[in-house]
């Protein structure tokens, strides 16, 4: 299993790649492009919709002239962990759950472009509408599909994808920041505290925990609104580990009405496949996780122009102290949780 999912590898061809070069290797593929090349928002990754050229009688759609060709980060994902994402999309598919897998080539749906260590998939257009929020019928759509789609997850095993952990997620993003000098020295010693209280606090709470592969990154921007349904796309941060971290981003608040919905999204999700709700106790953890885990994508693709404009103040000392405070927020949240209870066992 891999522990860890940031590269080191030059990336600069990466940061300059163009339409020329794109179009040409969607050709080498067999499809035929009519030069129009559109650039889609990716920070992880470079995408592209490209418009083919394809017999008129097959057009059922606006979007059947479009494909769209994903080049990868190089460094981020070995070619090992970029094929199980494209597995466990096949999987889905096969199974009827409703997402958008790449398209094959005699049988491939990985490539790499010649004398450059760089890998890309091709992709159907799909229209759709990312919803602001869910009403009531969406959120049981949406609660009984994800079961679905945890069920294939737990079918298989992805050996090579990393498992979230306090370990991954927590220690070794909190170890990049410090060992290259993104902490102000002036607040290192805080956040350091702050760090190593936090993952000693929420390490015992992830023992037994069921882990599997889910999405990862489940957000609502990446649930499209369909006639038939909700659609779950990019994948791109597919991970392993337990389903409440999926369900938590669907639902993030921490408020009433979410608790409310979350509620909802769960009563459905336990109508196709049971949820342990003891792992509820994991979702300000993983929060937490996650606050470390964006500070270090983001460092770790400092040198990437893009981001530079996208995250002008990350590196700033507000920045860091914001995300101190935050991380010392999330501790009093999760700190009740682990607390003995007269029995003397853990609460949660």
């Amino acid at each position: 299993m891999s522990t860890y999912m940031w590269g080191d590898n030059e990336t600069q061809f990466f940061f300059q790649l163009g339409p020329g070069l794109v179009l040409d290797a969607i050709d080498e593929l067999g499809l035929v492009t009519t030069g129009r090349c559109l650039t889609l928002n990716s920070m992880e990754n470079r995408v592209y919709e490209i418009e083919i050229d394809i017999p008129e009688h097959t057009i059922t759609s606006a979007s059947d002239r479009f494909v769209v060709a994903k080049f990868y980060r190089p460094g981020r994902w070995t070619e090992k962990q970029i094929r199980e994402e494209h597995q466990f999309l096949k999987d889905l598919t096969e199974a009827e759950i409703p997402v958008i897998a790449p398209l094959e080539f005699d049988g491939e749906t990985l490539f790499k472009l010649k004398d450059h260590d760089l890998f890309y998939t091709v992709f159907p257009k799909k229209g759709g509408r990312v919803p602001d929020e869910m009403n009531r019928e969406q959120l049981e759509i949406t609660g009984r599909t994800l079961a679905r789609l945890h069920t294939v997850g737990a079918s298989r095993m992805a050996n090579h994808r990393i498992q979230i952990s306090p370990e991954t997620y927590g220690t070794q993003n909190s170890k990049y920041l410090l060992d290259n000098n993104f902490i102000p020295s002036h607040i290192e010693p805080s956040f350091k505290e702050a760090i190593d209280e936090l993952i000693t606090t929420i390490t015992p709470m992830f023992d037994g925990v069921s882990n599997h592969r889910i999405h990862g990154d489940c957000h609502l921007g990446n649930i499209i609104s369909r006639e038939e349904g909700p659609f779950f796309i990019d994948f791109d941060d597919m991970l392993v580990g337990p389903a409440v971290q999926d369900v938590w981003l669907i639902v993030p608040g921490d408020d009433e009405q979410a608790i409310i919905n979350r509620n909802i999204l769960l009563e459905s999700y336990d109508s196709m496949r049971n949820f342990d709700y003891r792992t509820l106790k994991l979702i300000e953890p993983l929060r937490t996780l996650r606050y470390i885990h964006f500070a270090a994508w983001t460092a770790k693709r400092w040198e990437d122009p893009a981001f530079k404009l996208a995250f002008p103040h990350f590196g700033t000392d507000h920045y860091w102290s914001t995300l101190n405070v935050d991380l010392r927020v999330q501790l009093n949240k999760i700190t009740p949780l682990v607390a003995p209870n007269p029995y003397g066992e853990f609460s949660w």
